[in-house]
């Protein structure tokens, strides 16, 4: 079978292989520093040239829907270069003002932005996404730059987006929902994510109150498009982390195009920086196509593939971390053996037809399939020593532990296996009338999961073993002889073969309009889910959800720039299987779909500052949640207690200026305060495990003046403590610790040897080179102890607990080569 599914994918992928000519139209006026008009400047992009004329007017076309750079030169000041990207018929003004001091990067895609603001999405440049430096590089590195995103994990790519937890969000690559691993629990384990950054062509993200349009989540929607390449290109990539090679393929009379890529991830620079000392054995491979068909003005074809491949091979030897007071400085001593091997494979295959019916009538069918294989195996022993430090200088042993406070061994196994296939079936239809805009769709998807959970851990202290928190026996030892059973303290063993049925469907209307000068824009829709459970001891009832929402959007007519947004309704997340699984692995069919009524307050203000555009966006949202189902962390691990018996809200403000500090870059600076609580079984309410209370972030590009080929890529966070660190068994209501506060910084020094946007190559070696780079990039900047949990410790004499922190990754070196044909 899975020989047949390789095939399949490689015979897609091996397909030589955009669509006819459409245009849009690019006009403006150039001006200098002065503000005054100037003219015969050049404006040239994809074979079209114009030059400004006595007023500094310009108008040109370029293609539609792809990606173009627009270079304006003239003879005494310098070039500036903007990438954009528009619909078929779209005008788009663009003022540029040109000076003899900065060259100015184009750096800024301008992708419909009229419809982005007023829906509140945020829309991520594709090539930056590509050069800011991340221990985990790609979008979701980008995402935890933005204000109510969170993630206090560098090896994950995982994120909550206010107050949410990592399964309540949304991924759509080309309007196609697509999944993640079920069986992870650690960042260390992911490797990688399912998008592929070499072939993206838009990303836009919204972190609520977002069109019922989208699907039946909580928190955030990412929907992101690949593109359909214009004409033969290709990438590369290396570094100490791996490397990715992609292809732009279309055939002679363009109606088959292909853009194809291929990435290889090894993260054990990043793991052999912590703590623990191990034999570390990644491998993390995967195979993605994108491959398009227009086969006449009516029909077009799409099929999106993926084949991944994650290999986690982990054998810790030995760990030392220090932690205490400077007045009582200690140490936890680990011994490690045994290894755990854990693999992940997936497969993905998805094919859209497009329909158009007539200019104003559109049909999409969509239908996708999701396969993935997953095995977690590990047994592991761990002997540990907990002492104290001796700090005399001058002493034989100091820096070593001098006392000995406690003892003991742990030994965790697992065989856990999974297999899950997961097949959507989907049609949408559009209808673009005068000023509205009506969107409806239908889909079925049925889940087919096998799972077999066998966990079990026994924790010795001082030669003693310890019983599960919740067997309550009288244990005097070594005063008084026990006679009770011998258990493991954690014991979990489950087999689920289920079945889950969904039918859901939206219908929406879209319409802009105006009130007198004032533009204004509605949108209103409902969707419904209804699913049913079966399997093994598992026949749930069938449950049906109603979810509707709305945004209004109003732009004034005043001479400030402001855009003012309400939107909300009522949201459901219908219980995938991970979240009908309880604490001891079985399946509970009836969950219910936790509910969330949202409301979001938005202003956009756009302006100009030291001669440059910036905006201002700021939003105010609240979100209260019903049939809630609680759930605890450990480092991305998620178990649910599966019963919906309590309530929570969340709370929040999120603020971010992003615009040209710099000439011709985007940078931006984010705030959030966030408050979520929940409340269990009516034991009054505490803090949720995603309680980030602030975040502070910054995203920023610069470059050398004098040397605008070297360039500079700064990712800085920092977020407070989160809820967590206690020990598993902890009740939360007795036992409320947070992690200290996350702060990282990573940094990217580039220099950019060949760029065809500015100066043609001089050697014939590079002709073809459109981009030739290398790049010195710092993780962790500061070298900031992160932790991302703890590891729980009893001191045999005072019988005190202690947490020692699990760090995550240290400051790490790392060297990237990047190079475009």
């Amino acid at each position: 079978m899975n020989i047949a599914k390789i095939i399949f994918v490689c015979i897609a992928i091996s397909l030589g292989i955009s669509t006819y000519g459409q245009s849009a139209v690019v006009k403006g006026i150039v001006l200098n520093k002065d503000n005054q008009p100037v003219v015969n400047v050049n404006v040239s992009s994809s074979g079209s040239k114009t030059y400004s004329n006595a007023n500094g007017f310009y108008s040109i076309k370029i293609p539609a829907n792809e990606k173009v750079t627009l270079v304006f030169s003239h003879i005494s000041l310098k070039r500036v270069s903007v990438v954009l990207s528009l619909r078929e018929g779209e005008e788009y003004e663009f003022n540029v003002v040109m000076n003899e001091q900065q060259e100015q990067m184009g750096e800024i895609v301008v992708t419909n932005s009229n419809r982005r603001q007023i829906q509140g999405v945020t829309s991520i440049e594709p090539e930056l996404i590509r050069k800011m430096a991340g221990a985990n590089a790609g979008i979701e590195n980008i995402l935890k730059a933005l204000p109510g995103v969170n993630s206090n994990n560098e090896l994950s790519t995982q994120y909550a987006v206010r107050g949410g937890n990592y399964d309540e969000n949304l991924v759509y690559v080309n309007e196609i929902e697509v999944y993640r691993p079920f069986l992870i629990r650690s960042g260390q384990q992911e490797g990688l994510s399912f998008t592929n950054t070499d072939l993206v062509q838009n990303v836009d993200f919204s972190a609520g109150g977002f069109q019922a349009k989208f699907g039946d989540k909580l928190s955030s929607v990412l929907d992101i498009t690949y593109r359909k390449p214009t004409q033969f290109a290709g990438t590369f990539e290396a570094s100490f982390l791996g490397g990715s090679m992609s292809i732009d393929a279309l055939s002679k009379n363009k109606k088959w195009t292909a853009v194809t890529g291929v990435r290889y991830r090894n993260n054990s620079l990043l793991v052999n920086s912590q703590d623990t000392e191990t034999n570390y054995k990644p491998s993390f491979v995967d195979v993605q196509t994108n491959v398009n068909y227009n086969a006449s003005e009516k029909w077009n074809f799409n099929f999106l593939g993926n084949i991944s491949q994650n290999k986690y091979n982990y054998q810790p030897l030995s760990r030392q971390t220090k932690f205490g007071t400077i007045d009582k400085p200690m140490a936890l001593t680990v011994f490690y053996e045994g290894q755990e091997k854990d693999k992940y494979e997936t497969y993905f295959g998805a094919f859209k037809a497009t329909y158009k019916v007539t200019e104003m009538f559109t049909l999409k069918y969509i239908g996708s399939i999701f396969h993935t294989t997953e095995q977690e195996h590990f047994d592991i022993l761990a002997q540990y020593r907990l002492g104290e430090v001796d700090t005399s200088i001058g002493s034989d042993t100091y820096g070593n532990v001098s006392f000995t406070r406690g003892i003991g061994s742990q030994l965790n196994h697992a065989r856990n296996d999974l297999d899950a296939l997961i097949v959507n079936t989907e049609i949408k239809g559009f209808h673009d009338w005068k000023k509205n805009l009506v969107e409806w769709g239908a889909k079925f998807t049925r889940e087919s999961i096998r799972d077999r959970v066998v966990e079990w851990e026994v924790i010795d202290s001082a030669g003693f073993s310890i019983n599960p928190p919740k067997f309550f026996v009288a244990n005097n030892q070594p005063e008084t002889s026990y006679t009770g059973p011998l258990l493991p303290y954690r014991n979990i063993r489950a087999q689920n073969f289920n079945t889950i049925n969904r039918f859901s469907g939206y219908f929406q209307w879209s319409r802009k309009d105006k009130i007198g000068d004032t533009d204004v824009w509605y949108n209103a829709g409902v969707r419904a889910h209804s699913w049913t459970v079966s399997g093994t001891n598992a026949d749930g009832n069938s449950q049906t959800t109603i979810s509707p929402r709305a945004q209004f959007a109003i732009k004034p007519d005043w001479e400030k720039d402001m855009v003012f947004r309400i939107s909300g309704g009522i949201y459901h997340q219908p219980p995938f299987y991970r979240e009908l699984r309880d604490e001891d692995g079985s399946v509970q069919p009836d969950v219910k779909a936790q509910e969330s009524v949202h409301l979001v307050l938005s202003n956009d203000y756009s302006f100009k500052m030291w001669g440059r555009p910036f905006k201002l966006i700021s939003e105010l949202y609240y979100k209260s949640l019903t049939d809630v189902n609680t759930y605890t962390i450990d480092n991305v691990r998620i178990r649910y207690a599966a019963d919906n018996n309590a309530i929570a809200y969340a709370q929040g403000l999120d603020v971010r200026l992003n615009g040209e500090f710099v000439p011709g870059t985007e940078s931006w600076l984010s705030f959030g305060y966030l408050k979520t609580e929940e409340n269990s079984a009516d034991k009054g309410y505490i803090a949720r495990p995603t309680d980030q209370r602030l975040k502070f972030a910054a995203l920023f590009q610069d470059y050398m003046p004098n040397i605008p080929s070297v360039k500079l890529y700064l990712n800085l966070v920092y977020n407070t403590g989160l809820p967590g660190g206690s020990p598993s068994y902890a009740d939360p209501y007795l036992f409320q610790k947070r992690l200290n506060d996350y702060r990282r910084v990573d940094v990217g020094f580039y220099k950019v040897f060949i760029d065809r946007n500015k100066t043609k190559p001089n050697s014939k070696l590079f002709k073809d080179f459109k981009e030739l780079a290398l790049g010195f990039e710092i993780f962790n900047l500061f070298n900031n102890q992160n932790a991302i949990t703890n590891t729980w410790v009893r001191d045999v004499y005072t019988k005190t607990e202690y947490g020692i922190p699990n760090y995550m990754t240290t400051r790490v070196f790392n060297i990237k080569l990047t190079a475009k044909l």
